[in-house]
């Protein structure tokens, strides 16, 4: 590869978008203007495309499509779920782990200062294993409990069986919701089966846009809405529907499922691939969480912690980035911040060591991985 490298190796971050995607938007950014609030031909043709993809989106996840209601993104939909359910159901307690994404994290603690409830959070070992026993403990003394765990790991990959919780919660009568932002597209869900009250997702993971995403809560948990100031989406979110982030989520996540057995197989092989490499050209490197064993982690993320090096210290992704490979440092919802990864703190995670989080996509090759890992060698002997 040349100098003029570019390898994009952040994919947990945000994905590429699919062409075959900009193309479902594109009549929408044009042509396709109107209001889908406005009761005219130009706001009335909208309002039948935004119905379309939702039952397109209900269909792949297997459940109705008054169950779905589009958001801005994940971080919206785990806010709606959460002060929501809380609000509507009357509940007194919320249950999470250190390991959250912060629009889960923050969240749930505006929450509960907000109504006065107790906000606890689960144990987890040196590799991000919860404590089930202590849910179960928790839940017994006070079943009126949120319960918000993600299904994905977006630093460090490790995956949540929303079965074996939701079970749990089924039985204990708790509200269970699961921000899958890093596993809708690339896992398949049927939430007619699975034991889960509410998901959140977000196109610009799985090859769809920025800016739009979807809140799933089961007809029979309804909750309260977050946003409020007109009556889109049955009521549940206030303001105009972003019509051609819709249209591409929609053909986006249409494309994923399709697709889903191909990609995963590839990106399975190329992170396969980078572990084996990694861990036969440089000596002492660890994989954070459960991100080194390919079938306890997401397929598209691998955490890499290196060993202490007074010449890398602090400057890794820099020197990543010069040799034009892109990488992140844990969440990137946290790039660039001086502060270190609250994921990895929760794991007690060496200081001295570096980590990078390298995440895959269906466009990225072996070629690029033996690029990464070439450089990644230089840096480290």
């Amino acid at each position: 590869m040349n100098k003029t490298t570019a390898i994009y190796l952040d994919n947990a971050a945000t994905t590429s978008l699919d062409e075959r995607v900009l193309e479902a938007m594109l009549p929408y950014l044009r042509n396709h203007f109107g209001n889908p609030s406005s009761v005219h031909k130009h706001g009335r043709e909208v309002r039948v495309a935004i119905e379309k993809a939702r039952k397109t989106v209900a269909s792949l996840l297997n459940v109705s499509p008054g169950e779905i209601f589009f958001t801005s993104g994940g971080t919206e939909a785990d806010n709606t779920a959460i002060h929501g359910a809380v609000e509507a159901l009357g509940l007194t307690q919320i249950i999470s782990s250190p390991l959250e994404h912060h629009a889960v994290l923050h969240a749930a603690e505006v929450c509960a200062h907000a109504k006065k409830i107790p906000l606890r959070l689960l144990h987890v070992d040196g590799t991000g294993n919860l404590d089930v026993d202590q849910l179960a403990t928790l839940l017994e003394e006070n079943p009126k409990s949120l319960v918000t765990l993600m299904e994905g790991n977006n630093e460090i990959g490790n995956l949540t069986d929303l079965q074996v919780i939701g079970d749990l919660c089924k039985r204990f009568g708790a509200f269970f919701h699961s921000d899958t932002v890093q596993t809708v597209g690339h896992f398949p869900h049927n939430l007619r089966s699975l034991p889960v009250d509410a998901i959140s997702a977000a196109a610009h993971k799985f090859h769809g846009p920025k800016g739009v995403g979807f809140l799933y809560v089961k007809k029979d948990r309804r909750i309260k809405p977050y946003l409020h100031g007109g009556s889109q989406e049955r009521n549940m979110r206030g303001g105009t529907e972003n019509v051609p982030g819709i249209m591409g989520l929609a053909k986006a996540l249409e494309l994923g499922y399709a697709e889903m057995d191909a990609h995963t197989a590839h990106i399975k092989q190329l992170k396969s691939h980078f572990i084996q490499r990694m861990r036969h050209l440089i000596p002492g490197i660890q994989f954070n969480g459960k991100s080194g064993d390919l079938d306890q982690s997401l397929y598209t993320v691998v955490s890499v912690s290196f060993p202490p090096s007074p010449s890398n210290q602090g400057m890794l992704l820099f020197n990543l980035d010069l040799s034009g490979i892109s990488a992140s440092g844990g969440s990137a919802c946290s790039s660039g911040a001086v502060l270190g990864s609250h994921v990895l703190q929760a794991l007690n995670a060496s200081p001295e060591r570096e980590s990078v989080r390298f995440s895959f996509s269906r466009f990225n090759t072996l070629e690029e991985l033996n690029y990464t890992v070439e450089k990644l060698q230089e840096l480290y002997t």
